[in-house]
C-alpha cells in the first residue's frame, strides 16, 4: 500500500474561477481595479493571505497590516459562501481516485488552503470520502513548503513517508516533496509560476488518467526506497 498525497488547487480541482472572482471583489471593495484572469491565476497556491499580498504588489499597493487583515477576513467569508460556484474537479479525478482506492492505496490532501475551506469544498464536490486525511495550512501549525506538513499528513493518513508519493502542480509542491524525501508527480495543467517541467519532477502527467501508470512506474523503479532511505 502507498500513501498518495494530493495538492488541491490546480491539481485535484480547478478552483481559479471562484478564487479570482472573490479576489477581484475584495480589491474592488478597496477601490482597486480588477486583475486580469491570467495574471491572478499565477498568484494561486500559497494560500489566501499570500494571494492577497501578491495582488496588492501587482496593484502597486503596500497597505498597513490591519487593512490586509481586513481584506483577508472579507475574502474568507465571501469565498467560503461561494466556494463551489464554479470550481470543478479536473477530468478523470473521481474515477482515478476510485481506482486508487480499489487498489488499496491510502489517499490524502495536503494544501495551503485553510482546513475548513478545504473540507467544505471537497464535501460540496462529493470527493471527501476518498481521503484518509484532509490537511490545510492551519492543521499542524506549519504549511508548505515546510516538509513537516507533508510528513504529518502522511502519518495522519496512516502511512509512512518512505512509502508515499506526492502529486502537485507547482514549484512549492516540488520543493515540499524534495525536502520530505518523497517522490513527486507533477500535473502540467495547474497554476505554477513557471512551467513545471523545468523543475524536474519525478514524473509529469498531462491528465489524471495517466496517474496510475506514473505511480506504478515510480514504485517499479525503486524511487520510493531511494527517496525514503
Amino acid at each position: 500500500m502507498l500513501t498518495i498525497v494530493f495538492d488541491l488547487d490546480g491539481t485535484l480541482i480547478d478552483t481559479a474561477p471562484d478564487l479570482i472572482s472573490t479576489l477581484n471583489l475584495i480589491l474592488a471593495g478597496e477601490g482597486l481595479p480588477a486583475l486580469a484572469y491570467d495574471d491572478a491565476r499565477g498568484m494561486i497556491g500559497g494560500g489566501v493571505l499570500r494571494m492577497i499580498e501578491r495582488a496588492l504588489v501587482a496593484e502597486g499597493c503596500r497597505p498597513p497590516k490591519p487593512q490586509v487583515d481586513r481584506m483577508f477576513r472579507a475574502f474568507v467569508d465571501r469565498y467560503g459562501a461561494h466556494i463551489a460556484d464554479q470550481s470543478r474537479p479536473y477530468p478523470h479525478v473521481d474515477s482515478v481516485l476510485t481506482r486508487l482506492d480499489a487498489e488499496g492505496h491510502c489517499l490524502a490532501v495536503c494544501t495551503n488552503k485553510l482546513e475548513f475551506l478545504l473540507v467544505r469544498l471537497l464535501d460540496a464536490l462529493e470527493l471527501s470520502h476518498h481521503f484518509f486525511a484532509i490537511c490545510g495550512r492551519d492543521t499542524f501549525g506549519v504549511h508548505k513548503p515546510d516538509p513537516e506538513m507533508l510528513r504529518q499528513t502522511i502519518l495522519r493518513a496512516g502511512g509512512e513517508p518512505g512509502r508515499a508519493i506526492m502529486v502537485g502542480d507547482s514549484g512549492m509542491d516540488v520543493r515540499t516533496a524534495r525536502a520530505a524525501c518523497v517522490p513527486i508527480i507533477a500535473v502540467d495543467f495547474g497554476y505554477g509560476e513557471v512551467p513545471i517541467a523545468t523543475l524536474s519532477p519525478d514524473r509529469l502527467i498531462g491528465s489524471f488518467a495517466e496517474l496510475p501508470a506514473a505511480i506504478a512506474e515510480i514504485e517499479r523503479e525503486g524511487l520510493l526506497k531511494a527517496r525514503g532511505s
